[in-house]
């Protein structure tokens, strides 16, 4: 542990690769931590009996704190290291859990939420750059799209524990919850520790033996003359030394031409994500299946629950595949699919359902109609394995493997600092069910659809290319037309990279 790290743990590219993913969980366990509580009668008059618009603000608050914590990132990530940043964030989660299992009233259990949402915009900035810096590139896409895996355990295992504790009378049936989900937190800032720094912000610190040593330990078994670890240390080298000929990093390197293409490109895939309607389907499903007609706390909570088991199994085969089936299918089938089904669910409640009433409250609902409550129920679970299976991966992956490393811990966090849209659907959801039904279905239908054809039009192909590589494929242009680069574009050999580099030694040599 001399080096600050274990060399065993290290060596291990899956180890490295997923510890830092139970960040991602933490998100996943205030998702159903809030969905299922919805109907838990102690939750309701602890806190005021919430109507729908307060009930959405208390949902709000968390993406709200996240976005803070993911625009944090773009100075925590260059000032404090990846690794630290990571430990920082279960700091502060623990933080917001404690205040969350203590709340008394709808204030202080605002103020947790915001606390701990601003843990988890960190940990979603945070966590894929640091999976994209210290894995290989065959198993990027793999080690980054464990992100989303994270966040669907992160959302069952919760559900799960919620469930349970809903059986229990008074207010412990939803203060355990929120207090039990310190505990992956604390894990994750305590096993961090044995984790190495990613080896490019130490060669940015200038700490380039450092960063050669780890990259030994995690791609080349501790061999520093390994091809791998060769062709990774020249390329981290020339981007280093390019980019400080380029001088002192700011906000405004980001609006550069070729730059600025790829914010708005990570920035809308963020975006597109949570448009998609994926993150309601998981707050709010208990609404969802409310108004399809299924009623009874134990029917709703077991069908809610198939959904999240769904969610996990789906992720696995996008995980497995991402770095063969590529990343522009993934997202083109993804969002075509989940279009689909979001019309046909708001298709099948417009024909079917009608104002009615459920806890002295007006719901589109559909009664006595067994049929098309199945209906919907499965059309929900196909649009959730959908986005499992695509755009939930892919939106982690993308983002944080496109950007040079100069700009990468501020461009990334801007790209998931797109949380102001899950701040205004988390809201706005619940009156939107209250107000305009089924309509809110064709609205994030139509979104997916939109963002099929920005999709298909501007977001070129990464799979299987170093993040320097990645330089490549955007010198190529082709700003509206990302299909015509060719998937060979940005390849390098040892050789490749290591001419440029000595070319660059030769240079200042005789300019000295």
């Amino acid at each position: 542990m001399a080096k600050g790290y274990n060399a065993a743990i290290a060596s291990n590219p899956y180890v490295v690769g997923s510890f830092a993913c139970i960040g991602g969980a933490l998100f996943g366990f205030d998702i159903s931590s809030m969905s299922a509580v919805l109907s838990n009668s102690a939750y309701s008059r602890t806190f005021g009996n919430p109507d729908p618009n307060a009930q959405g603000a208390i949902v709000a608050s968390m993406p709200a704190g996240s976005l803070v914590g993911a625009l944090a990132v773009t100075q925590l990530a260059d000032r404090l290291g990846r690794k630290r940043t990571i430990i920082l964030a279960g700091i502060i989660w623990v933080i917001g859990s404690i205040l969350q299992c203590a709340a008394q009233n709808r204030g202080m259990l605002v103020v947790g939420r915001i606390i701990s949402g601003i843990s988890v915009g960190i940990s979603s900035a945070i966590v894929p750059i640091y999976q994209s810096e210290i894995t290989a590139p065959s198993i990027r896409g793999r080690m980054v799209s464990l992100q989303q895996w994270s966040i669907t355990w992160g959302i069952l295992i919760q559900y799960f524990i919620a469930f349970g504790s809903s059986y229990i009378n008074g207010t412990a049936s939803f203060r355990i919850p929120w207090g039990l989900q310190m505990i992956p937190a604390i894990i994750l800032s305590l096993g961090m520790t044995m984790f190495p720094e990613s080896p490019r912000w130490l060669f940015d610190q200038g700490r380039e033996g450092e960063a050669l040593e780890i990259l030994a330990d995690l791609h080349g078994g501790g061999d520093t003359s390994n091809e791998l670890v060769v062709l990774e240390f020249e390329e981290i080298k020339q981007q280093v030394y390019f980019e400080r000929q380029e001088g002192a990093k700011s906000y405004l390197d980001l609006l550069k031409p070729g730059i600025f293409r790829r914010v708005v490109l990570g920035a809308s895939l963020q975006m597109w994500s949570q448009l998609s309607g994926m993150n309601i389907m998981m707050y709010y499903i208990i609404y969802v299946f409310q108004g399809a007609g299924l009623t009874g706390r134990r029917g709703n909570l077991i069908a809610d629950s198939v959904q999240y088991v769904l969610n996990v199994a789906f992720t696995i085969p996008a995980i497995y595949y991402i770095d063969r089936w590529g990343r522009r299918p993934m997202l083109l089938i993804g969002t075509c699919l989940m279009g689909f089904w979001l019309m046909l669910v708001g298709g099948l409640q417009a024909r079917f359902g009608h104002w009615g009433t459920i806890d002295d409250s007006a719901v589109w609902v559909i009664e006595n109609n067994d049929a098309a409550t199945k209906a919907i129920i499965v059309c929900s679970y196909f649009f959730v394995c959908s986005f499992a299976i695509t755009m939930g991966p892919v939106s982690w992956t993308y983002p944080a493997e496109i950007f040079p490393m100069k700009v990468r811990g501020k461009a990334v966090s801007i790209s998931t600092a797109n949380w102001t849209f899950n701040f205004v659907l988390a809201w706005a959801v619940p009156p939107g069910l209250a107000n305009i039904a089924w309509k809110t279905y064709f609205i994030f239908g139509t979104f997916n659809f939109a963002a099929m054809i920005h999709i298909f039009f501007m977001f070129p192909e990464t799979k299987q290319r170093s993040l320097e590589e990645v330089e490549e494929i955007f010198t190529q242009g082709h700003l509206f037309s990302a299909w015509k680069i060719g998937s060979d574009v940005g390849a390098k050999t040892v050789a490749d990279v290591k001419k440029p580099t000595d070319e660059h030694s030769i240079d200042e040599k005789n300019s000295a």
